[in-house]
Order: C-alpha cells, then structure tokens, then sequence
C-alpha cells in the first residue's frame, strides 16, 4: 500500500514538471523580478507593471521606480487623470504619490533631453499616498 502512495506521489510530481515546462515554453511565466523587487512582468499587450513615485511639475513629469531607476512620463490624458486623481495626497505642488500604473515602455528619442526611459501610461491600477513624508527645510516662508 505504501508503495502505491509513494509511486502515485511520484506520478503526480513528475507529471506537474511537465506542465510547468510546457508553461515555460508557450511563455506562460515569463515573470522577471528586477534588483529593487519590482515586477516588471510584460503581459500579451506589451504594457509593462511598474509601482513607485509619480511626480508633475511645470510640464515634467517622472515616475520613480526603487532608489534607482526613474521614467520619464509622457504627457498625455492619462497622465493629466493620474496628476488630478493625487490632488488629495499633495501639500505640495512638487510633492509625489505612491501609485501602480501600466504602460509602454520606450527608450527616449537620440538627441532630446531627458531621462533614458519614457513611460506611456496606458492603464491606472492604484494611487496612494506616500507613507513617509519627506522632511524639507524650506527657507524664506
């Protein structure tokens, strides 16, 4: 009876490998988890996952991704919708928010300013405040 189980568990096990690798194979997990922890896991569509701060000021705008890696936002719509959907956890005009948006990735256009790497935001997941505040001495108020 025992050897039943035990070969019954094996046929089981070896038989779930095989279905994780056909996953594997037709692109099913193709999860990539970068050094700062984000998953920036691309779905069917093209559109890429990214958390962290997003910040707008005087027609910039940027999302910062761990302590590393920063986006430069394309100003569209749903930049403008993410901006106003902030306005309740900004004191600040310069302050950022905490969100999840989904988008296409594009490396920056040679010769023009900016950051190495252009979020187009396409989808607006979550918008949070930040846990921690910032602590800035400002002079002259």
């Amino acid at each position: 009876m025992k050897k039943a189980i035990l070969l019954l568990v094996l046929i089981i096990s070896f038989s779930s490998c095989e279905d994780f690798k056909k996953g594997v194979k037709d692109g099913y997990n193709d999860a990539t988890v970068d050094a700062d922890g984000v998953d920036r896991t691309q779905a069917k569509d093209g559109l890429t996952t990214l958390s962290g701060e997003f910040s707008y000021y005087a027609d910039a705008a940027v999302l910062q991704v761990g302590n590393s890696a920063i986006y430069g936002v394309v100003l569209n719509e749903k930049m403008h919708e993410l901006h106003t959907m902030g306005k309740p956890y900004r004191t600040e005009d310069t302050d950022g928010i905490l969100v999840q948006v989904r988008g296409k990735i594009t490396p920056k256009v040679e010769g023009e300013e900016g950051w190495p790497f252009n979020i187009d935001i396409k989808e607006i997941i979550s918008v949070k405040e930040p846990a921690v505040k910032n602590e800035v001495i400002k002079i002259g108020k």
